[in-house]
């Protein structure tokens, strides 16, 4: 009951609502919202002022329907400072472009709300959105309507589209590099999530005991700093460690800083993988080796995406609006 009253709440009025409320015909709102001949003076205040007091913005996609308005498309992204999301902002960004696309986005991370927070803020603008939208997705698609959502890294979301990563194969390719290397000790370092595993930590958790690994686990704040100094506490933990999976190359970063003050060597006294395949990975020395994805192909797939679930050429929620990615081991000097 309380998730239908928090979504009756969020859903967006509809131009079926203003007709309804105004007493006029759906064609006469689309000539009121959108300056058009036909009807006089009055009734065009009058649906406008109902528009207004219902909320109702029409969608970018519709006036362009009428206007031959260019789609605009949304970007709700959780933290432009970790070089991850610019990467793949632009893939999304240059995508789009070449469709004649606008591109908004809000980067919600830093003291701006929440993903929801961000939807609301895009919704009157866009015609579509893309985001790491997370736990919010449901409530996401309900603000933002008929107009498609498509949630990145989030599978258990009820949006229009979502693209998820197969962290299970990843976790694999980077256990089997390490027993490749007869490294025996591991351990994995995770994003802290209220100290809960994330979906990585999750897959990297049940590939290491399919593999009979005892995964030595740690969990740390997303930045490099935090998984500096939380390197330092896993080793005083158990100092034997030989290998280490980072959350991310963000961090893998600040863990190979960590390593290097307690005077270990990498990759000879602990072996160092990463995951995104970022470029910052091919700055440090030694060169990380990490769990790559092409972010290029998942800016192109997201775009995609959502210009078929806008066409009709692919059905909302259906098992096509789903996709599964992988990432690819990257060897370099760290690994």
């Amino acid at each position: 009951m309380a998730s239908s009253s928090r979504e009756s709440r969020i859903r967006r009025a509809t131009i079926l609502d203003v007709a309804a409320a105004a007493g006029v015909s759906r064609q006469t709102v689309t000539r009121a919202m959108n300056d058009m001949p036909g009807i006089s003076p009055a009734t065009r205040e009058r649906v406008q002022q109902l528009a207004a007091e219902l909320g109702y913005s029409p969608s970018r996609f519709a006036k362009g329907l009428v206007q031959g308005a260019r789609i605009s498309l949304g970007l709700a992204i959780p933290d432009l400072t970790n070089p991850y999301f610019p990467a793949f902002a632009s893939s999304v960004v240059e995508e789009a472009t070449q469709r004649g696309w606008n591109v908004v986005v809000d980067d919600f991370g830093h003291g701006s709300g929440s993903g929801l927070d961000a939807v609301a803020r895009l919704a009157p603008q866009v015609d579509a959105l893309i985001g790491y939208l997370g736990a919010c997705s449901s409530d996401a698609q309900a603000m933002m309507g008929r107009r498609p959502v498509v949630v990145l890294d989030y599978p258990a979301g009820q949006a229009a589209g979502g693209i998820s990563f197969d962290y299970s194969y990843g976790a694999g390719l980077a256990l089997q590099r390490f027993m490749s290397e007869g490294r025996r000790r591991i351990g994995y370092l995770d994003s802290d999530q209220e100290g809960t595993a994330t979906t990585r930590g999750a897959a990297v958790a049940a590939a290491a005991a399919a593999a009979g690994i005892e995964l030595i686990v740690g969990q740390c704040l997303d930045s490099a700093p935090a998984a500096r100094e939380a390197l330092r506490a896993l080793l005083e933990e158990d100092g034997g460690i030989d290998g280490l999976l980072v959350f991310n190359d963000l961090m893998a970063a600040g863990a190979m800083k960590g390593l290097h003050d307690a005077g270990r060597a990498v990759p000879e006294d602990c072996a160092v993988i990463g995951m995104d395949g970022i470029p910052l990975g091919e700055l440090l020395t030694p060169e990380l080796t990490t769990l790559a994805l092409d972010l290029r192909a998942v800016g192109r797939s997201a775009v995609d995406l959502v210009d078929n679930l806008l066409s009709g050429a692919i059905k909302a929620s259906s098992d096509e609006a789903s996709l599964i990615l992988k990432h690819q081991l990257v060897l370099r000097q760290s690994a």
